[in-house]
């Protein structure tokens, strides 16, 4: 490339910075939703409980997962679970405007549609029932996350530490502002979805080309011609 511009390198950032922007503001509305139903007081709580052991999460799981995508087949394995994510996110995208302004006001802890209310509408639980399935939920989405950034990475350790790093200040300082730049403008999740899924499938051929001993074709944008060997 000239001027020393590495074009996969920048398609593997750009590639990062959207998965991480997608799925950060995904888990952002789902601890939402979770602590929608509780009190002002305990909905702070709860929140805060949630995006603190997502963050922590992403950084444990990023220290392994980088490792684990190198043994054989578990590309393939990685793959396969980001299409699971992909059917998650397309779910998750199609909840009711209502259950997703809950989530977001609880987030924001403000009366966002101004009807004198801030999640009214949104089933009544405990801390105690709302903090487990923001912790179940944070599991899945942290794991998803750093799969993803790493799938879309790969040989690009620049890409992949920027991703993992963005990932992490993500969930910490901005996840209530992304939740509600996804809720204004929905495309972005929808573009966020393409890319997962692209990173999956390219996954998915990578770790089966892997474990037929590089026997499958190049193909552009998935396989270059370089790793047929």
């Amino acid at each position: 490339m000239p001027f020393g511009v590495d074009a996969a390198a920048i398609t593997a950032f750009v590639q990062v910075i959207m998965i991480d922007l997608v799925l950060a503001g995904d888990n952002a509305i789902v601890i939402g939703l979770a602590a929608a139903g509780l009190p002002s007081d305990l909905r702070r709580k709860a929140i805060f409980i949630g995006i603190v052991a997502a963050t922590i999460m992403r950084i444990g799981f990023a220290l392994v997962a980088t490792q684990l995508l190198e043994i054989t087949g578990l590309l393939l394995a990685g793959g396969l679970l980001l299409l699971w994510v992909c059917w998650k996110m397309y779910q998750e995208l199609r909840v009711s405007a209502a259950e997703e302004r809950a989530a977001t006001e609880a987030l924001a802890d403000a009366d966002l549609n101004a009807d004198g209310t801030i999640a009214a509408g949104a089933p009544r639980k405990t801390l105690r029932q709302a903090v487990l399935q923001i912790v179940v939920a944070d599991i899945s989405m942290s794991l998803d996350n750093v799969l993803a950034v790493a799938g879309a990475a790969q040989d690009h350790f620049e890409a992949l530490i920027f991703g993992l790093a963005l990932s992490v200040v993500l969930m910490g300082v901005a996840a209530s502002y992304i939740a509600r730049l996804l809720h204004t403008h929905r495309w972005i999740a929808w573009i966020g979805l393409l890319v997962i899924l692209y990173v999956a499938v390219k996954m998915i051929y990578e770790g089966a080309d892997q474990l037929l001993g590089h026997a499958l074709p190049a193909i552009p944008l998935i396989k270059g011609a370089a790793a047929v060997h």
